[in-house]
C-alpha cells in the first residue's frame, strides 16, 4: 500500500510503500476511495495554533512521526479482523476518525471527540492519506449506502463539524438568519447542511470574492466582504433582523472581535474556526447584552450518523469538489494553506 506520510513539521509529504496491514482483533481495513483535505490538515503540518499574542501551542509532544494525515475518510471494507462483527465485506463506508480512549466520561457519554487521550485517524494514528486505513472497530464505520465515497467524505470533518455546530442554536435556526463567517469548505458544506436542517437561511462574510460567489450559488441570502468600509452595516441590513446568530468558521481575531460586536441581546456566538489570534473583551457587555460565547469542535460519532442519514435523504450538500490524485496530497495541502482551494479537495488513491 502507498501512503503520504508527514515526517516533519514544514516539510512536504513523503510517500511510503508499506505492507498491507492485517487487521487483528476487531479491526477493519478499509481501501480508501476519498479523503478530504481539511485545513487542520494544514495545522498539524505546520505543527502549532496561532494563541495570539506571540503565544504558540505546538504539537510537538502530541504527534508523533512518520503520521498519516487525513481524517476525513470513506471507502469500502477490504478486510475484517477475527473479531469484528456486524460489518460486511465490499460495503460502503466512512471511516469516524473521532476515536477516544472508550473509557473516559466523556467518552462513556458519546463525545469521543472531546476525550482528552484521543485516538484520531490522521492525528494521532494513521489516516486516509493511504491506499488503506485501519479502523479499530466496526462502530466506527457509517454505512452510506449508494452514496458517492468520494463527494461523501468530507463529512467525517466538513459536514459533521458544520451539523455539531449549528446544532447548538436549537430551536433559533429556523427563526433567525445564522451569520456565517467564512465560504471556505466549511463555510460551503455548512450553508448546505443548513438547508438540511430547515434553517431560516444565512448570510455569508468572507474575503474571497471568488468564494463569495460560490455561497451565492450555495444559497446564502448575501455574501459580505468584511473589509468593505461599512460591512457591519451591510450584515444588520442582510439579516433584515437583529444579529442574533453567529457561526464563526474562521476564527480569527479580527472574526471573534466581528461576532461580539454584531451580537445583538440575546445572541449567540459560536466559533469553530482555527485559525487563531486574540480578541479583546468588554465583559459587563456580556452580562448586559446576555450573549453566549461558544465553542464547537468536530462532533460526535452520534452526530455523524444524524448527518449521513439527513444526507441519504436530502443528498449530498452542492460544493466544489477537487477530485485529485493521492499522490498530490503535498501539492493539496500548499494550495489550501495559500488560500487558493474553493470548496474541498478530495485525494482519490
Amino acid at each position: 500500500m502507498r501512503c503520504y506520510q508527514l515526517t516533519a513539521f514544514g516539510q512536504p509529504l513523503a510517500k511510503h510503500d508499506q505492507p498491507a496491514p492485517e487487521p487483528v482483533g476487531t479491526e477493519v481495513i478499509v481501501k480508501v476511495r476519498g479523503a478530504g483535505v481539511c485545513h487542520s490538515d494544514v495545522h498539524i503540518w505546520e505543527g502549532h495554533y496561532d494563541l495570539g499574542g506571540g503565544k504558540k501551542l505546538s504539537f510537538a509532544e502530541r504527534i508523533k512521526f512518520p503520521l498519516t494525515p487525513g481524517h476525513e475518510t470513506a471507502g469500502e471494507v477490504f478486510r475484517i479482523g477475527p473479531d469484528a462483527k456486524d460489518v460486511k465485506l465490499g460495503a460502503k463506508v466512512l471511516a469516524c476518525s473521532w476515536i477516544g480512549c472508550g473509557d473516559c466520561e466523556q467518552c462513556l457519554a458519546g463525545d469521543e471527540h472531546l476525550c482528552a487521550k484521543p485516538r484520531f485517524l490522521g492525528v494521532n494514528c494513521n489516516g486516509g492519506y493511504a491506499d488503506l486505513v485501519t479502523v479499530p472497530h466496526p462502530r466506527y464505520l457509517v454505512d452510506i449506502g449508494d452514496l458517492d465515497p468520494v463527494a461523501a467524505a468530507p463529512l467525517v470533518c466538513s459536514g459533521l463539524t458544520t451539523y455539531s455546530a449549528l446544532k447548538k442554536f436549537g430551536a433559533a435556526l429556523q427563526q433567525s438568519p445564522v451569520v456565517i463567517f467564512g465560504a471556505g469548505g466549511l463555510g460551503l458544506m455548512s450553508l448546505g447542511v443548513l438547508q438540511m436542517m430547515k434553517g431560516h437561511g444565512a448570510v455569508v462574510v468572507e474575503i474571497d470574492q471568488r468564494k463569495r460567489e460560490e455561497a451565492l450559488k450555495a444559497g446564502a441570502i448575501a455574501a459580505i466582504d468584511p473589509r468593505a468600509p461599512n460591512a457591519a452595516q451591510m450584515i444588520r441590513d442582510a439579516t433584515g433582523r437583529p444579529v442574533r446568530l453567529i457561526l464563526d468558521l474562521v476564527g480569527s481575531g479580527e472574526t471573534a472581535s466581528l461576532g461580539i460586536d454584531l451580537l445583538e441581546k440575546g445572541g449567540k456566538l459560536i466559533i469553530v474556526g482555527l485559525i487563531g489570534g486574540e480578541t479583546m473583551l468588554s465583559v459587563p457587555m456580556v452580562p448586559m447584552k446576555s450573549i453566549t460565547i461558544q465553542g464547537s469542535y468536530v462532533g460526535s460519532p452520534t452526530e455523524l450518523r444524524e448527518l449521513v442519514e439527513m444526507v441519504k435523504v436530502s443528498g449530498l450538500p452542492a460544493m466544489p469538489l477537487d477530485r485529485r490524485p493521492l499522490a498530490a496530497a503535498s501539492s493539496a495541502l500548499d494550495d489550501l494553506r495559500q488560500g487558493k482551494v474553493v470548496g474541498r479537495v478530495v485525494l482519490v488513491p
